[in-house]
């Protein structure tokens, strides 16, 4: 008998903008956008891995960074352009449109075009924070994943991911937490390189939507 793909899984469910892991751990997953540090003057540099050390040495638990790169789709950017070249009235630009269209498609013919997105994995689990079960009166008793521990697990660590949030973005980054929609689309894609790169994601359910 063929063993389910969702026993690979190191996760159990999606909620709330939360990854629930089997182990009842929570994760939160932010996306977190890049800086141009070349273009940047000597003192700009300075200050940004100064603010981005002070960052680090502010955390009191760890994070996981994961970038990830995959080849870039731009089908429809070309089919765009041959309807713009067709639909163009001045010839001038009805050439420079299709020598523009050539270029560019001379350029991803020599080598393929990577985009990158870059995450950051906030951790919380049930046992880090001992006024959890002191809060809840079950100090001493091992923790079990109802939905009153859920819930308060998931407000201590978005208050975890809020605090990452301010530092990254005192080094000029920005940073957007990812939903529900988003977090199944992201691990969907993870699992599914090959269908992601063409632009094809399944389609949610609306009751998986929480």
């Amino acid at each position: 008998m063929k063993t389910p793909a969702q026993n690979f899984l190191q996760f159990k469910q999606i909620r709330d903008g939360v990854v629930m892991l089997k182990n009842s751990a929570l994760r939160g997953v932010l996306m977190i956008s890049s800086i141009n540090f070349d273009l940047k003057s000597d003192d700009e540099q300075t200050a940004t891995i100064a603010q981005f050390q002070n960052f680090l040495n502010s955390l009191d638990f760890s994070c996981q960074i994961i970038i990830q790169s995959r080849r870039l789709n731009i089908t429809g950017y070309f089919e765009k352009l041959k309807e713009l070249e067709r639909d163009q009235q001045n010839e001038l630009l009805k050439i420079q449109t299709s020598e523009y269209r050539k270029f560019i498609e001379d350029i991803v013919a020599k080598g393929t075009i990577m985009t990158k997105q870059f995450f950051l994995i906030v951790p919380y689990s049930l046992g880090e924070v001992d006024n959890l079960s002191s809060n809840l009166g079950l100090s001493g008793k091992k923790l079990s994943m109802n939905e009153e521990i859920f819930q308060r697990a998931r407000e201590q660590l978005y208050q975890r991911m809020e605090f990452v949030a301010i530092g990254l973005r005192r080094c000029g980054l920005s940073v957007v937490p990812l939903t529900t929609p988003e977090l199944i689309e992201l691990f969907w894609a993870w699992h599914h390189p090959r269908e992601a790169e063409v632009g094809y994601y399944p389609e949610i359910l609306p009751e998986l939507i929480k």
